[in-house]
């Protein structure tokens, strides 16, 4: 659905050149909420409006739904903008306009009549329950309704595609908890295809099925989420379940265990004990709920070397779990 190949974006000020997007690839599939992860100064923002060229690159290429948007002259990139809708951190709504009238603006522009116009609101409106706010006036509606404001008007021209600059980061966690459960289900009802850019990994954990690690402007780690939660040393496993740096135990391997979805209650730890007569001691653990399901990860200390350890390691592999060595 959307294809990056080789994204490259530089800005030029005072003699100083700033690369914000160093030669990023990503594949989003259709229909999947995709996220990239990153700090500030990172270049998700830069990334994200090249995706609709809002920001044009240097080089590489942007295809949504095998149309390669670089290429396009302005008059059918105009076009193709219309199936990619986007969502704004900070809501840029229109003051002097109703509810009614944000989500209608970009009807207006395409040139809808007003009775289609009227119904395709309604709809929207209902969609993302906001039926009974259509006369309020941005000022009159918390933050929460203003980013739902945002999202009806990002759909307003049926979109196939919606990208989403930071969306949550300004709401409470209460309410970013209800956008999120509100792109998820907008995602699965209307088929949508989703990237998001966040510096929260609750976003990621919450409804991301793929996700992207930025940083200085480049991809360093990419994939789905469950399979990035068992990669040995991935960055998005040490930001979700924050086990911390490994405990100096003279004597011991420390292992990180983790657990996907289907082994989450296996009592491994009291397999190895009883298989092997060691003692097993439990260090830290983590369990979080990650893309509709719970994943964990158990930190234990082994008596002995990596070497002397290894058949309980293997044990641990053909059963199916991920195992990292931490020390």
């Amino acid at each position: 659905m959307i294809q990056i190949e080789g994204l490259r974006k530089a800005y030029h000020s005072r003699g100083r050149t700033v690369v914000a997007v160093d030669g990023v690839d990503l594949e989003v599939r259709e229909g999947e909420v995709y996220g990239v992860l990153g700090r500030s100064g990172a270049g998700k923002s830069t990334l994200l409006r090249c995706v609709n060229l809002l920001e044009r690159p240097d080089a590489g290429t942007v295809t949504v739904d095998g149309v390669d948007l670089t290429a396009l002259p302005e008059r059918r990139l105009r076009q193709h903008r219309q199936r990619i809708g986007m969502i704004h951190q900070h809501f840029a709504l229109l003051s002097s306009r109703t509810v009614a009238g944000n989500v209608a603006f970009p009807l207006e522009v395409m040139g809808v009549d007003r009775r289609e116009r009227a119904q395709r609101v309604a709809e929207l409106l209902d969609l993302v329950g906001l039926g009974d706010r259509a006369r309020a006036y941005p000022a009159q509606l918390s933050g929460g309704q203003k980013q739902r404001v945002g999202i009806a008007r990002a759909l307003a021209g049926r979109p196939t595609v919606l990208l989403s600059d930071e969306a949550t980061s300004a709401l409470d966690p209460e309410t970013t908890a209800s956008i999120l459960e509100l792109l998820r289900d907008l995602n699965r009802r209307l088929g949508l295809t989703i990237l998001l850019i966040t510096h929260e990994m609750e976003v990621v954990k919450r409804i991301c099925d793929s996700a992207a690690v930025l940083r200085e402007g480049r991809i360093v780690e990419s994939g789905r989420v469950r399979d990035l939660l068992t990669r040995p040393g991935s960055a998005l496993g040490q930001e979700i379940f924050r086990l911390g740096p490994p405990p100096d135990l003279p004597g011991t391997t420390i292992v990180d265990v983790t657990l996907p979805d289907d082994s989450a209650g296996r009592s491994f730890v009291a397999d190895l004990a009883r298989r092997y007569d060691v003692d097993v001691r439990i260090l830290a653990g983590s369990i979080e709920t990650v893309a509709d399901g719970q994943a964990g990860r158990l930190r234990i200390a082994l008596p002995g070397s990596a070497e002397v350890n290894e058949a309980p390691l293997r044990r641990l592999r053909e059963a199916g779990l991920a195992v990292e060595v931490a020390r």
